[in-house]
């Protein structure tokens, strides 16, 4: 899919989490709340998801109200439903019930035809050893890539 440049991500969530499965879905959103989005007015680094009665919901989402509209304006964070298929949406209800397991939004972005998604990735949060190899596999693979450009 042609994705547009528009994009918003969540960078503290491959420090915080592992991922284990990655979903794209749609969101329901307003009139006013796609044009922040396209506008770049978003943020989900404070943002969860979670299932409710067989739905998948984003809490913490941050879109900020559109400058332009008028009384008819969005709530910023207000709860946002995701849109899945059934079958994905029994694939995460299945892998939630291990212990660890949480739903975490990781990127908004506007598609070519114009609709936005969500990436979403069931994750498992990352002990603190596990945050240190990280940080030093980084810091390796950087040394080496310093080296190879000198080269």
């Amino acid at each position: 899919m042609k994705q547009a440049h528009i994009h918003i991500k969540n960078k503290k969530a491959s420090h915080e989490y592992e991922f284990l499965q990655t979903f794209e879905c749609g969101i329901v959103l307003t009139g006013t709340e796609i044009k922040s989005i396209r506008m770049g007015k978003a943020s989900i680094n404070e943002a969860y998801c979670y299932l409710h009665n067989g739905e998948v919901w984003v809490k913490g989402m941050h879109i900020s109200t559109y400058s332009f509209a008028s009384y008819n304006n969005h709530d910023p964070l207000r709860e946002r439903k995701l849109l899945l298929k059934g079958k994905e949406i029994a694939k995460i209800q299945e892998k939630l019930k291990d212990k660890g397991v949480t739903i975490v939004p990781l990127s908004v972005y506007v598609t070519g035809r114009g609709w936005a998604k969500v990436d979403i990735a069931i994750a498992r949060g990352k002990k603190l050893h596990d945050k240190r190899d990280d940080l030093k596999q980084k810091d390796a693979k950087r040394e080496m890539d310093k080296a190879m450009k000198r080269f």
